[in-house]
């Protein structure tokens, strides 16, 4: 099976960056320091016109829980049949009920929405109770893959668990792997989970050019980029081991 190494990307020059690095497909956000939320419409015009690798699109209406009222998932709504309506290759949501399982009720209404995109049920499944029975729901629902670190910070920490996952799965979903995931543990994840994709930021801080910056105003003006160096060696390292 062919390996494939997703980059999630939180900027315009970000995508180029890695379309050009090599990345296999490309995972649109906005907000990085709060995990990711709905890129504007802007951005995914503009992405959609210069970029032509595989393209999913994070469809989070706000930071924090992924508890949502009847407000937040209209929203969701709406910017799935946006994504859908600029010919992307995929939606990538999450949506927990109150006592920590997946809510199939209004994941699944979502899936079929989502149709013909695919579907990636996010790290929300790392906040989740129950993994392997919140699995077979995702299944369930029609997902075709889980994002997931394993519920734990750093992919490396949670490998154990995604072994468990992609056995149980079984390839009725494909579970991708991310969260700190780098070149310098890929291998390592790769041989003891036998997964086949691979999701990483390759997160890389661009200073700002700004010539002139206020004395009294102490915003971070840096940028989050990725690393095209970073993304070359992951390829490389999922494609050189079997």
């Amino acid at each position: 099976m062919k390996h494939l190494l997703e980059i999630a990307v939180f900027n315009i020059q970000s995508a180029l960056t890695a379309a050009n690095g090599g990345a296999d497909r490309i995972e649109l956000c906005e907000n990085y320091n709060n995990g990711g939320t709905t890129p504007s419409y802007g951005i995914l015009k503009t992405i959609r016109e210069k970029v032509s690798i595989p393209a999913f699109v994070m469809v989070c209406p706000r930071a924090g829980d992924f508890l949502y009222n009847e407000e937040e998932y209209e929203v969701i709504r709406k910017d799935i049949q946006l994504a859908k309506d600029l010919g992307f290759n995929g939606v990538v949501c999450g949506i927990l009920n109150k006592d920590g399982s997946i809510d199939r009720e209004r994941t699944a209404p979502l899936v079929e929405l989502a149709y013909p995109l695919a579907f990636t049920f996010h790290r929300a499944f790392d906040r989740c109770r129950e993994p392997m029975e919140a699995l077979e729901t995702i299944i369930s629902c029609g997902c075709d893959r889980i994002l997931t670190s394993g519920q734990q910070p750093n992919v490396y920490d949670g490998r154990e668990l995604i072994r468990k996952l992609i056995k149980q799965a079984n390839e009725r979903i494909t579970i991708l792997v991310g969260g700190g995931l780098r070149s310098t543990n890929v291998q390592s994840i790769k041989e003891h989970t036998e997964a086949v994709e691979f999701h990483t930021s390759a997160k890389k801080t661009i200073s700002s050019v700004m010539e002139y910056v206020h004395p009294f105003m102490k915003d971070d003006t840096d940028q989050v980029g990725v690393d095209i160096e970073e993304i070359r060696k992951i390829k490389s390292i999922i494609h050189e081991y079997p």
